[in-house]
């Protein structure tokens, strides 16, 4: 079961099928489970960061636009990692000194109604939330950051890939294999309650310098430095 909101809808629909998650908003603080260590009942899973590093995409996306004030989050106010997640965003915020702007959009003729009032208003940097209305489009998400010429950071390499700025995140890789690793064991005859939530920690940085450069951005050499890949 991949998404957040799809964990959530099986555990809701059942206590003895046993579920399997990959997810980026902290299971236990959802619900989800019980503990990391003992997730209990019928459902277990990958926890990547993903919500808990929602404060650093903050942090790099103001290091390549270091002269804005304003910040912009793009959410779904339905779902459940957005409480989080701008918990995250307002923390970072306060640290760097800007305002955190809130879009919000539930379907996706509001992510281009969004982007609509930004493109007559000045374009503010945009963090992409991690809400699957928006992972599941990054090429549509690229391609608006673009045309209305809004530096923004998602979670996963493809928005970078795209065309998009930049993304920091999970490699997703990882985590289907250890979800496909714990699917096997359940099917041998192993309790979801008995096998720990696995945390996979690894988050990877991409930037699009063919995008910096249309943005007229010049991405800092530290920042450069960091990265786990650049597209040019």
């Amino acid at each position: 079961m991949v998404s957040t909101p799809g964990a959530l809808a099986a555990k809701a629909a059942t206590h003895t099928i046993p579920i399997v998650f990959l997810m980026g908003a902290d299971p236990v603080q959802l619900g989800l489970v019980t503990s990391l260590n003992r997730p209990s009942g019928n459902i277990t899973g990958v926890y990547v960061l993903n919500t808990a590093v929602m404060g650093k995409r903050l942090e790099l996306l103001h290091e390549s636009v270091p002269a804005a004030r304003v910040i912009g989050y793009l959410a779904n106010p339905r779902s459940a990692v957005t409480e989080p997640e701008s918990q995250e965003l307002h923390k970072a915020a306060r640290v760097l000194g800007v305002e955190l702007r809130v879009l919000q959009a539930t379907d996706e003729s509001e992510i281009d109604a969004v982007f609509a009032t930004l493109a007559k208003e000045q374009a503010v940097p945009l963090v992409v939330s991690t809400d699957n209305l928006f992972t599941d489009r990054p090429g549509r998400l690229a391609t608006l950051t673009t045309h209305h010429s809004v530096p923004a950071i998602h979670a996963y390499r493809e928005f970078a890939a795209a065309g998009g700025l930049m993304s920091y995140g999970p490699d997703l890789g990882d985590g289907y294999r250890q979800v496909g690793l714990y699917a096997g064991k359940i099917l041998k005859g192993a309790k979801p309650a008995d096998l720990p939530v696995h945390q996979a920690v690894k988050v990877e940085l991409i930037i699009n310098l063919k995008t910096a450069k249309a943005l007229g951005l010049a991405v800092p050499l530290p920042l450069l430095g960091r990265a786990d890949e650049t597209i040019e």
